[in-house]
């Protein structure tokens, strides 16, 4: 248990558990400010005891009262089976969430309900209290019913007594059908829903151009203004044209957009785009590829989706219009639509195109990112997978926006589809060991 609360909350958060026992699990955390809650007087002081630095108070949860506090995260471990109205308690909880809060729960499923029966008979496991044997599905009800939005769940321990090899089994087995059927722990993650945001907030245009003289001057024309201050970078990748000259000579020309222009000193896409970002100033930060085959004015679909809070990372879908002729070939097209299939599964939400190159992101929640990378290494040189992968990790909404995907009218592709083709099948086997089987 564990080890899945310290993948899924970071280092350094905000966080409050209910039905916190001893206190064992919370510490794990090491949160910046943790608040644990329980009836039992005697978990409570022994809690207090063991765990000196956070905060551990007797409090009914049916009566929850914690003044002003927001937390990061909520835990809810091993305790809506208990509850005598669940959806109370999740109703009681909104004050002590702002928009980024998460909501982590995890439950007995409700196949196992006759054997730890059998088991709790026979003295081989803990008796519990009358069970309510809520399902994901109602769980995911609830949260509707609360405010909240379902984010995703999975399945944990599929054997919980211990044997040689069990912890290898239930790490990879318990995610993988038919076994995660038989899994005996739901995990659910949600947020809260409708919580303010920033009114009108600012954002930065990260354009990555390489080999794309041709395109420069009507980029300045086409990219729209959003929000109250539209920043423009321009981060140019050491081209064989003149797309440095072009940029150079274009920003004097159009005093009216607040532009900078950067040269990319590594290489890759994925290179050019931290550049940008890592001087960016707008609370949103946004892809665009200087190809012109997502249309610049499709930017603001993806800023409103962001800014009105339905997501958090927003990616762009090339594959749900028909697109101009030659705008993808054949196998790209394959190529795309199986590691869709792929990362649909490995992230646990819907993905149907993972290298649009136009992404959108909160800089706070990038920044949060970046702080996590270590986790996954500096891996990616498209860029698209080290956003995707670190979203994930973070917990955030992921929101797919569809595009018309248009014919490239200047240059050709800088990608190579066999060769990086191996390489994004690598990322695959690479994401299933660092998020699906931590």
């Amino acid at each position: 248990m564990h080890r899945v609360y310290g993948y899924i909350i970071p280092k350094g958060t905000r966080v409050l558990e209910l039905g916190c026992g001893s206190g064992d699990l919370l510490a794990s955390l090491e949160p910046s400010y943790g608040v644990g809650l329980d009836f039992a007087p005697s978990a409570i002081a022994k809690a207090l005891q063991n765990h000196p630095t956070l905060h551990f108070e007797i409090m009914d949860v049916d009566a929850l009262s914690l003044g002003s506090d927001q937390f990061d995260f909520i835990i809810l471990s091993d305790l809506v089976n208990d509850l005598r109205d669940v959806q109370a308690l999740l109703e009681l909880l909104q004050p002590y969430c702002h928009a980024g809060t998460r909501l982590v729960l995890n439950f007995y499923s409700h196949l196992w309900q006759i054997p730890l029966q059998l088991a709790q008979r026979f003295r081989l496991a803990t008796p519990m209290l009358s069970q309510n044997w809520l399902t994901v599905h109602d769980i995911r009800n609830l949260l509707t019913l609360s405010g909240y939005e379902f984010l995703y769940d999975w399945s944990e321990m599929v054997f919980p007594l211990a044997f040689p090899g069990s912890n290898l089994f239930n790490r990879f087995f318990a995610k993988i059908i038919p076994f995660r059927w038989l899994a005996l722990t739901n995990f659910v993650v949600g947020r809260p829903a409708g919580k303010m945001l920033p009114a009108e907030p600012t954002c930065t245009v990260v354009v990555a151009a390489r080999n794309e003289e041709g395109h420069i001057e009507e980029l300045f024309q086409r990219i729209p203004e959003l929000g109250t201050k539209t920043e423009i970078i321009f981060v140019e990748g050491n081209s064989q044209d003149d797309t440095y000259g072009a940029i150079e000579r274009a920003i004097p020309t159009h005093p009216e957009r607040n532009c900078r222009l950067l040269k990319q000193p590594g290489k890759g896409k994925g290179d050019a785009v931290r550049v940008g970002f890592a001087v960016a100033t707008g609370d949103i930060l946004m892809i665009l590829d200087a190809d012109m085959t997502v249309l610049p004015e499709d930017l603001p679909r993806f800023y409103n989706a962001i800014a009105s809070g339905k997501g958090e990372f927003i990616n762009g879908v090339r594959l749900v219009y028909p697109m101009e002729n030659e705008a993808m070939r054949f196998f790209n097209i394959i190529g795309n639509k199986f590691f869709a299939s792929a990362f649909t599964w490995l992230l646990g939400q819907p993905i149907r195109d993972t290298l649009c190159g136009t992404k959108v992101i909160w800089r706070k929640d990038y920044e949060s990112l970046v702080a996590n990378r270590p986790y996954f290494g500096n891996f990616d040189p498209f860029g698209d997978f080290d956003l995707l992968f670190g979203a994930a990790k973070l917990n955030l909404k992921i929101l797919e926006v569809p595009i018309r995907y248009h014919s490239r009218r200047y240059g050709e592709t800088n990608i190579s589809r066999w060769r990086h083709g191996v390489l994004l099948l690598k990322m695959v086997v690479f994401a299933s060991r660092r998020i699906k089987f931590f």
